[in-house]
């Protein structure tokens, strides 16, 4: 076998080799099988069959599980009884808990992903989801801020008070009320806070149990809560509105208006901003009979019709170059955009009969965000600009620091603006130049350049740690990232330019596979805790408490933000979510709803309770 090897490889190697000495090649084909080793040594093999075998192949090919929690968790999430479904994020986790379960019961195999996967896949789902709101975050923190924070407040409070008290009403050993914060808040780092009060000596076991057995209640409490908590925290936010008699999608359109201040137009760089709007104006083509046109240059027509400037000039089966001006002759075909009505009623009779060739009319229309960078036309008017700059093109949306303005003929457009217009791709471009900007027209290319140095930046931001009486405090890389994202989102709106556009099938693409592939990997590690916890009547208090302490808080903190505070319901359930630290909740609050507005709130309920969980999870050690 290995001479056949051998000989394989060899008609591999380059004749250069060959012709070395014997000594030189036989180093050669050692490399050669030494490289093709490595490679196969990656494919472990499934040495059983049935069922087993197919466990074990999940468990040798981590991909092929995440795959295939992937496809059946967004299969189950999709079915509905009585308008009631999981939705994709909580299918793939039921899904992959469930196999990394069976396998580790059934088959002994226990399945470890990588969490470096998973951790980039969320921060991906954060960044994108950042550039879905970013123009709306400022907004929403002036007009609801301080409810944003009563929301958080009061979930953290009502899970330590659950959880804490919990554990001691039920007679728990020490670790299990920490291990029970930290999985029905879903923050692992609550452990990490916990575990350092141990080796710290901050908090000491009482005779007759070690440091190693309260870290294990710990883990204990934490995996029973954590699978109970993250399924049943994903179908709660769904339908809180829903249970407090409300329709989230009708909601979620009134919470658009409100925080987009009025604005019919998405602004620069969001999502469906580059989309051709309704438009009055139309090409029209016309066979030019009228004397008053024969003989006449385009740009002289253009200066004595500039409502309906000539785009197109075809003469005897041919388009002439516009930029050659040339000059109009009887039987040409001339196209003209123009609003319809005048069209209609004027140019027919200006110009001749109206054509249908095809040549004319196939002039593709484009829609494109400039931003004004030219002091020389700072002041003047839309009218003026239309007057003096290339026709063809219509204002369709006017902006100014990331505020949509009424349009009308004496609208001034000022340096720094950003005007969308539609028009003949020629004609933006030439519009661009006269306002000193550049046409950012739909893409689909990735940003990959901007993503990937805004995704450093907030990581780097979110990885700082600030150590107080032994408590590290971070922003934490999830929330680094989606500020990161709501920043670029944010600059983008004033200024097209700065990384534009992000076709939004990517963005999305980027928001629904980060998160569920996060989801998938998680699933995947922590089934086999869950194993390892079960038994006895502990398991019973576990999972009771854990599931309290999840759910129980954010459905009166929901209630608090839509009584007290008067919020929309889907802006309160944003809040709730971020409160509970939960990012699958709020995916699913955006699926249920089919808006992201619910993570306009979302950050500043997270980045609180972050840091208090942190708090409360080390007290809730020391006062074991």
């Amino acid at each position: 076998m290995a001479d056949r090897l051998k000989y394989r490889l060899a008609a591999f190697v380059p004749v250069s080799l060959l012709a070395k000495p014997a000594f030189a090649q036989e180093g050669a084909v050692a490399e050669a099988e030494r490289v093709i080793g490595q490679v196969f040594d990656r494919v472990e093999p499934v040495t059983e069959e049935g069922l087993h075998g197919f466990f074990q192949l999940l468990g040798n090919q981590p991909i092929a599980f995440i795959l295939l929690a992937l496809a059946l968790g967004t299969l189950i999430g999709k079915a509905s009884v009585k308008g009631i479904s999981l939705g994709s994020t909580a299918g793939t986790l039921l899904v992959g808990v469930i196999l990394s379960m069976i396998a580790e019961a059934a088959f002994d195999i226990t399945y470890s992903i990588p969490g470096i996967l998973s951790s980039f896949m969320l921060l991906l789902f954060m960044y994108a989801l950042g550039l879905k709101v970013g123009p709306q975050f400022f907004s929403g923190l002036r007009k609801g801020g301080l409810a944003f924070v009563g929301i958080g407040l009061t979930v953290w409070i009502l899970n330590w008070v659950i959880c804490y008290f919990g554990a001691a009403l039920a007679g728990l050993d020490p670790g299990y009320a920490t291990g029970l914060i930290s999985g029905s808040y879903t923050i692992t780092a609550i452990l990490g806070v916990g575990q350092s009060a141990l080796d710290s000596g901050a908090y000491l076991p009482p005779d007759g149990i070690s440091a190693e057995e309260v870290g294990a209640n710990m883990a204990a409490a934490y995996a029973i809560s954590y699978v109970l908590s993250s399924v049943g925290i994903i179908l709660l936010i769904r339908y809180l509105p829903r249970i407090f008699g409300h329709d989230a999608a009708a909601d979620a359109k009134l919470a658009e208006a409100e925080y987009s201040g009025g604005a019919t137009d998405p602004v620069p760089g969001a999502p469906g901003a580059l989309t051709m709007g309704f438009s009055p104006y139309d090409l029209r083509a016309f066979t030019v009979t009228h004397k008053g046109f024969i003989g006449r240059s385009v740009a002289q027509l253009a200066s004595d019709f500039p409502k309906a400037p000539i785009l197109r000039v075809v003469r005897d089966g041919a388009v002439l170059d516009p930029a050659d001006n040339p000059t109009i002759a009887s039987g040409d075909i001339v196209t003209v955009r123009a609003n319809v009505h005048d069209l209609i009623l004027e140019e027919g009779e200006l110009i001749g009969p109206e054509s249908d060739d095809i040549l004319a009319r196939n002039i593709p229309m484009e829609v494109a965000d400039i931003h004004v960078g030219s002091h020389a036309v700072s002041g003047k008017s839309l009218t003026e600009l239309e007057r003096e700059g290339h026709g063809g093109v219509e204002v369709q949306a006017h902006f100014r620091a990331g505020n949509e303005l009424p349009l009308g003929p004496q609208s001034d457009v000022r340096f720094g603006d950003v005007l969308r217009l539609t028009g003949p791709d020629a004609a933006l471009k030439a519009a661009a130049h006269q306002l000193g900007g550049r046409a950012i027209l739909p893409s689909f290319k990735s940003e990959v350049l901007y993503l990937a140095l805004a995704m450093l930046v907030g990581y780097l931001v979110g990885i700082v740690t600030v150590t107080i009486s032994g408590i590290p405090f971070a922003l934490g890389t999830s929330a680094g990232c989606i500020l990161a994202g709501v920043a670029v989102s944010y600059v983008r709106s004033r200024n097209p330019e700065f990384g534009g556009p992000v076709h939004e099938g990517a963005r999305s693409f980027l928001q629904d596979f980060g998160l569920n592939t996060f989801v998938a990997v998680l699933s995947a590690n922590v089934g086999p805790k869950v194993i390892s916890a079960l038994g006895g009547d502990t398991i019973l208090w576990l999972a009771l408490i854990g599931t309290a302490g999840a759910l129980i808080p954010p459905l009166i903190a929901f209630w608090v933000g839509i009584k007290v505070f008067g919020l929309n319901s889907v802006i309160a359930d944003g809040a709730t979510t971020g409160g509970r630290n939960s990012t699958p909740g709020l995916n699913a609050i955006i699926e249920e709803s089919g808006s992201s507005v619910a993570a306009v709130p979302y950050p500043v309920s997270y980045a609180l309770t972050t840091v208090l969980a942190l708090i409360g999870g080390y007290f809730s050690m020391i006062l074991s």
